[in-house]
């Protein structure tokens, strides 16, 4: 695999994790490796996606333990953590994260032997795993997709104003960056965002989503990943994209997560044949705060039984 290690990873912050590079065609994606604890030949890697403007470290305490016996690689989707932004005058569409993921697994992985992956995704990261193992069956093992079941969708009649909002949008472009003076200020903007977060779980993310400008430091993630999108998908295309999953499914539900709030969104669950479902405790990051164990074990007692 020609991943190439940083020499600046500090285990020590990334729990036993080196960063990692992973060089596309038209990007560069990062993201933090835990090496198996112990494996065998035939082993299966995970790879793991966060959610919307999160990066890796969200990932910090499920990458470690889900090491054990296999390579875990939690990856910075484009525009976020420490991965490369999309190119002036293109936007972040989401089928443009699938093939992302399609690239780097073929890759990264498939051209070294590895045949198949299985695929963690936490929200956006679930949505984006879940299209993939539809288009491409054959190289996902396993998938899980924690507080995610398929995108957010719109009407069909609802489509011409969503284009005119995103292309407005994007002719006025972004507000200038907000300047922070250091890191613990970030956070206590983060933890009261859409999702809110515990100090120590926003911490962990904004530590890998800043950089220094002067003599602060501003959102290192790409201000276009807050423009709306032009094209949305309707109802019956998720619906359909998640009947086109065949691969054994895990779908992991925080008891006070978004979904929880969305019951417009539990018809899914029948949609994809033989979906596992674990309720755990915990909201929208319940992989990362609170008690991420019982997201582990859920985890760990799909792939052992499936």
């Amino acid at each position: 695999m020609t991943d190439v290690l940083c020499a600046s990873s500090s285990e020590d912050v990334l729990a036993g994790g080196q960063d990692v590079r992973w060089p596309l065609q038209a990007i560069t994606l990062a993201g933090i490796s835990w090496k198996a604890q112990c494996h065998n030949s035939d082993y299966t890697p995970m790879l793991m996606l966060h959610g919307w403007l999160d990066n890796a470290m969200s990932f910090i305490r499920l990458g470690p333990e889900l090491s054990k016996h296999t390579d875990v690689h939690a990856i910075d989707m484009a525009g976020h953590g420490y991965s490369g932004h999309r190119p002036e005058g293109y936007g972040y569409w989401l089928m443009d994260y699938v093939a992302d993921l399609a690239e780097l697994i073929d890759s990264h992985w498939v051209a070294q032997g590895r045949e198949q992956v299985d695929l963690v995704g936490h929200s956006l990261g679930g949505i984006v795993c879940a299209l993939y193992a539809a288009a491409f069956p054959e190289r996902v093992r396993r998938l899980v997709m924690i507080d995610s079941l398929g995108a957010l969708s719109r009407s069909a009649d609802e489509t011409i104003p969503q284009l005119r909002k995103a292309i407005r949008k994007r002719l006025s472009g972004s507000t200038s960056p907000v300047i922070y003076p250091d890191l613990a200020t970030a956070a206590r903007i983060r933890e009261r965002g859409f999702s809110p977060l515990s100090s120590d779980a926003a911490m962990a993310l904004v530590s890998r989503s800043m950089r220094k400008q002067g003599n602060g430091l501003v959102w290192g993630t790409d201000p276009r990943l807050r423009h709306p999108s032009p094209l949305m998908m309707t109802e019956e295309q998720v619906q359909a994209s998640l009947a086109a999953v065949t691969t054994p499914s895990l779908f992991v539900k925080g008891i006070d997560g978004l979904l929880a709030e969305r019951r417009n969104l539990s018809g899914r669950e029948h949609l994809i044949p033989g979906l596992q479902i674990a309720e755990v405790p915990g909201g929208h990051h319940c992989h990362l705060d609170g008690e991420p164990e019982a997201v582990v074990a859920a985890i760990e007692r799909f792939l052992r039984d499936v």
